[in-house]
């Protein structure tokens, strides 16, 4: 199971923007459409650029270097059918207006 650590106040997240936080020493960006939070792998799978510091609009996360887009409630590369592409969600919750993630932890056969 997952464990969550807390990494933020809901009321510190700017709706439409991006925040990235470290997770277990790995970066994760946060973004907020209304009251609901999504988390993804900081790292774009393209280049590595920072998702966080991407731009959002209507659901879709676009990173900065080439633009490439992300659904931010699933990480699904949405400018083609490719899952390889695809950037990895992350587990958060928000509770009593706490944001918390947690990194999957490795499966034993995946060698991390």
């Amino acid at each position: 199971m997952d464990e969550f650590q807390r990494v933020c106040l809901l009321d510190e997240l700017r709706p439409g923007q991006g925040r990235m936080v470290v997770v277990g020493g790995s970066p994760v960006c946060l973004f907020r459409i209304g009251d609901d939070v999504f988390a993804l792998d900081d790292r774009c799978p393209h280049a590595g650029a920072s998702l966080a510091r991407g731009y959002l609009e209507d659901g879709v996360v676009r990173c900065r270097i080439h633009h490439w887009g992300f659904r931010i409630h699933d990480g699904v590369y949405v400018d083609e059918d490719n899952p390889r592409c695809n950037a990895r969600p992350i587990p958060v919750r928000v509770i009593d207006g706490q944001v918390a993630v947690a990194m999957p932890k490795p499966s034993p056969d995946s060698g991390t």
